[in-house]
């Protein structure tokens, strides 16, 4: 009988733990059901988007160097570029520049016509005779000098424009700066210049200097550095009037332009990175004579652009030299220009430039 009932039991005990496992598999397998469900039911995830391709830059335009015939008149304008000289002889500049001196803007206009010369310092009412006439075949790039024309005489009876009604003035410029500068402060002053003086004009300053020297009481209109190098051999000459002075008297709200620097727009065109090298290794040789006197003196002797290093030396103060670039170039020359315009349409080519006339550097 107690065997029967151990049986029993243990029968009992097993079945008990049968039931245990079966209701453990049943919930394990309701549990991954359900997170099978609910994966099944979740939302998908969504795909990474690739970052935005960054639109590419424009690389900046290769320099390739470039040969340039350059013209410039013997004057100030030079004087500013004798540094530049010297290192393209030297082979030290990054294009390679042949510079030539002319005695009158009559030569240089000639060879921009017929595309011998490529860049060119000249008078600033020249550059927009120019423009006009080559229909934008030109474009100004500086400007590299202001006023430097003063009125010397032998004598001491002028002192102030009005003094200059009924005398003779020997000058040079004919068609450039020199005559229209002297005309316009001549009529503002209220003197007809052709009819109340007699203005006798030469071809380069030495005949102007020449006829100083053979004549009592000679008055002339000269550009520095030849207003020096004229006193130096004269002792009885004199500076009488700085136009520069006459004209800022005026308060017309412009500048007297002197020299700036054209180059032709096709040389421009065909190789930009180049020209831009070129006004930055100009501006430093303007640089140079503005800060470097006497060493910039001994240049603009050696190049005979002076005689001798002192009267180099003593000229440079009252030369004006300057490099003016950008927005401040194109305003000082268009006020220049409009005041030649407003007097004498045909000292600018018969009409003002209009806005292709600048080149807009990115130095």
């Amino acid at each position: 009988m107690k065997k029967i009932t151990a049986v029993l039991l243990a029968m009992l005990l097993c079945m008990t733990v049968f039931a245990a496992c079966g209701q453990s598999g049943a919930a394990s397998s309701e549990s991954t059901s359900s997170e099978s469900s609910a994966e099944a039911t979740a939302e998908p995830t969504a795909e990474p988007t690739a970052e935005p391709t960054a639109e590419p830059t424009e690389a900046p335009e290769a320099f390739t160097p470039a040969t340039y015939e350059v013209a410039s008149l013997k004057g100030p304008t030079t004087m500013g570029m004798v540094k530049l000289m010297q290192d393209a002889e030297n082979g030290e500049t990054a294009n390679t520049y042949n510079v030539t001196m002319y005695g009158t803007a009559d030569e240089i206009t000639a060879g921009i016509a017929n595309k011998t010369i490529d860049i060119a310092n000249v008078p600033c009412n020249l550059a927009s005779v120019l423009y006009n006439k080559t229909e934008g075949g030109i474009k100004l790039l500086d400007i590299n000098t202001l006023g430097v024309l003063y009125v010397v005489e032998t004598g001491e009876s002028i002192q102030s424009v009005e003094d200059l009604k009924g005398k003779t003035i020997y000058s040079t410029g004919k068609g450039t700066t020199p005559e229209f500068a002297l005309n316009y402060i001549l009529r503002e002053n209220g003197i007809d210049p052709e009819t109340d003086v007699t203005i006798e004009y030469k071809s380069e300053a030495t005949e102007v200097a020449a006829a100083l020297a053979e004549t009592d009481d000679a008055i002339a209109v000269l550009p520095q550095p030849f207003v020096t190098t004229a006193m130096m051999q004269n002792d009885k000459l004199r500076i009488a009037l700085s136009l520069t002075d006459e004209w800022d008297k005026l308060d017309n709200g412009s500048t007297l332009v002197t020299g700036v620097t054209i180059i032709r727009t096709d040389v421009l065109e065909e190789n930009p990175a180049a020209v831009e090298k070129f006004l930055e290794e100009y501006e430093a040789s303007i640089n140079y004579t503005e800060t470097n006197a006497e060493d910039a003196a001994k240049l603009i002797a050696r190049y005979e652009i002076v005689p001798k290093e002192p009267i180099a030396l003593k000229a440079l103060p009252g030369c004006n030299i300057h490099f003016i670039k950008g927005e401040e170039m194109k305003e000082k020359a268009s006020g220049y220009l409009q005041v030649l315009f407003d007097a004498d349409p045909k000292s600018v080519g018969g009409t003002l430039p209009d806005d292709g006339f600048t080149h807009e550097s990115k130095i």
